[in-house]
């Protein structure tokens, strides 16, 4: 139902047996999931509680979350059958957050949240204030309409910053285009659609297998909100097909609890295994479920309501999207089956998902090379996992003491028959003096990096001759068979390299089978040990243990500036020297 339907519909409506249903065109308008709906309401009551008490008493922070709270009182104070209905003392709370949030406004129109005077930020803020706006425009109380007012303000004003301001990443593009596109329904300005078309006209980007340019879990879901926006207030359903791609294929990013596939990320999460959880798409997949009609989505919908993330990131904070936009409301189509078995290669992110049943395995192969560390390229060293149920192997990475060249990335992911195999190659020279025609009497050469890209110094490596180079050559195969993988490590090249393979399983489980060494840390000393939450346990082996060099895994170019990769969790490691070859079986 677009925005004009919703708003003949009202929320009584939407929530009363006793008023007819009907949308814009006259007809009847689709059954509504009433269980979702009183589950929203009372976790939205709950939520307005814990609002007004933090109003009372003061303790007000600027952040995003005023507007959250300002769309949570809003919904509460709106909705019949909630605890709030009509409370004047939901209409005062709300009144102090939209003056904080009014005085904490720039002069251009924009907010500091965490960037400065930022037009993206901005943005997300006006994508939860303008819903309110929908929910409460046919509320007649004097008060209330001064809130409106209020917020029209605040809103319009912001607008301008978004017409005329800039972004930093990719999903900030559209994040600016859904707050337009919500700011034009409610006060129509050609200047918001123009702004719109101009950041569309750059095309919204989406590769083979269905990433956006980030490849991040948490920015897909935010620009999928975006476009399902944008689309519905302007009237592109064209905008709906990069949506439906992108949610395709995250299904197979979904742990069997609801976690998260995070390893190919450009993004922040990359180093975060349970950053977010699937129910960050869970309006997205339930808007195109009814929007479609499509079982998969709606099978997605389902599976999503049953994670612990439904409980604690959906049902307090979606009420107020569900009275704007009423298909949410709407009952799901008849869910269609899901795979639940299946091995799955993403070729464009070289990323591997293979599933049995409660059994997963990933496999990354697919770094931003040559390795940077920074925001918007894939550099995380986390190239494997495996769960079991609550049996959580969190990642495995692979480092050798070679010119402390760190962690080993693979060039590729490619797959050989029954086995997928990850590769690289690593050369390191020293430098020869420079050809005469490229010295220099004051001896001021370029800064440069060196060859292997581990260092840089005023040495003009790239125009000097090398000698000694030195090679490891790295091969890890994996073989999945029956959902019980096995890793192969051949590592040859240089002789007498300490290897370390690192394990970090999920904190507060048991290990069996290991040698404690202090501060989380474990050795296999040889045969199978054992990693056990709950019921659930992983079988790994056999261990090795050549030596004892565990600390400084991360390479130069973190160690330089102290830099850790280390994360919570048991780690576990197997050491060896090179030549090196082990297979360390799973089950």
């Amino acid at each position: 139902m677009n925005r004009g339907g919703f708003l003949k519909l009202g929320t009584m409506a939407a929530f009363s047996p006793l008023v007819a249903k009907v949308n814009a065109a006259g007809r009847t308008a689709k059954p509504t999931d009433r269980a979702l709906l009183q589950r929203l309401i009372a976790a939205n009551d709950r939520r307005a509680a814990s609002v007004l008490e933090t109003v009372g008493a003061g303790n007000l922070r600027f952040s995003r979350m005023i507007a959250y709270d300002i769309a949570v009182l809003a919904a509460a104070y709106a909705v019949p059958g909630g605890s709030y209905y009509h409370s004047d003392k939901v209409v005062a709370s709300a009144r102090t957050l939209v003056d904080f949030l009014q005085k904490a406004q720039q002069e251009d129109g924009t907010v500091n949240v965490g960037n400065l005077e930022s037009p993206p930020d901005t943005a997300f803020v006006i994508e939860i204030l303008c819903p309110v706006v929908f929910i409460l425009k046919k509320e007649s109380r004097k008060d209330v309409q001064l809130l409106l007012l209020q917020l029209q303000k605040v809103i319009v004003k912001a607008g301008q910053a978004l017409v005329t301001g800039g972004v930093h990443t990719p999903n900030h593009r559209w994040v600016v285009c859904s707050a337009l596109s919500y700011i034009n329904a409610l006060y129509p300005d050609v200047k918001y659609q123009q702004r719109i078309e101009d950041w569309l006209g750059e095309g919204v980007f989406l590769d083979a297998d269905g990433h956006f340019a980030e490849r991040s879990g948490i920015y897909s879901a935010v620009i999928d909100t975006a476009l399902i926006n944008i689309a519905r207030f302007t009237n592109q359903p064209e905008l709906y097909e990069p949506v439906r791609r992108n949610l395709a294929m995250y299904y197979y990013y979904m742990e069997p609890n609801g976690d998260l596939v995070t390893n190919d990320s450009r993004r922040q999460d990359q180093y975060q295994v349970f950053a977010k959880s699937a129910a960050i798409f869970y309006l997205q997949y339930r808007y195109m479920a009814v929007h479609d009609k499509d079982g998969r989505f709606a099978a997605v919908t389902k599976f999503i309501e049953n994670t612990a993330g439904f409980e604690e990131e959906v049902l307090p904070l979606s009420l107020f999207h569900f009275l704007e936009n009423t298909v949410l409301q709407e009952t799901l189509p008849t869910a269609a089956p899901l795979p639940v078995a299946y091995e799955k290669l993403f070729p464009t992110s070289r990323l591997l998902r293979i599933k049995r049943n409660a059994v997963s395995v990933t496999l990354f192969g697919g770094a931003d090379l040559p390795l940077l560390v920074a925001s918007g390229r894939s550099n995380a060293p986390d190239f494997f996992s495996y769960r079991k149920g609550d049996a959580i192997l969190k990642y495995l990475r692979l480092s050798a003491a070679f010119f402390n060249t760190g962690y080993f990335y693979s060039d590729s992911l490619e797959q050989k028959g029954n086995e997928y195999i990850l590769h690289r190659k690593l050369e390191v020279p020293y430098y020869q003096p420079l050809p005469k025609e490229q010295r220099n009497a004051a001896g001021n050469y370029k800064l440069t990096p060196s060859v292997d890209g581990r260092f840089w110094n005023k040495m003009d490596f790239p125009d000097r001759p090398v000698s000694n180079v030195k090679i490891l050559d790295t091969t890890v195969r994996l073989s999945a068979d029956n959902g019980a993988p096995a890793l192969h490590f051949d590592i040859k090249g240089m002789k007498d390299v300490a290897v370390t393979i690192e394990l970090c399983f999920k904190e507060g489980a048991g290990l069996l089978g290991v040698t404690a060494a202090g501060n989380d840390n474990y050795f296999p000393e040889q045969g199978t040990a054992e990693y056990r939450s709950g019921t659930d346990r992983i079988r790994f082996g056999p261990g090795i243990a050549a030596h004892r060099q565990i600390s400084n895994l991360e390479g130069e170019q973190y160690s330089t500036h102290f830099g850790t990769l280390r994360t919570n969790g048991m780690h576990v490691y197997l050491t060896g020297i090179t030549p090196f070859s082990h297979t360390l079986q799973f089950s």
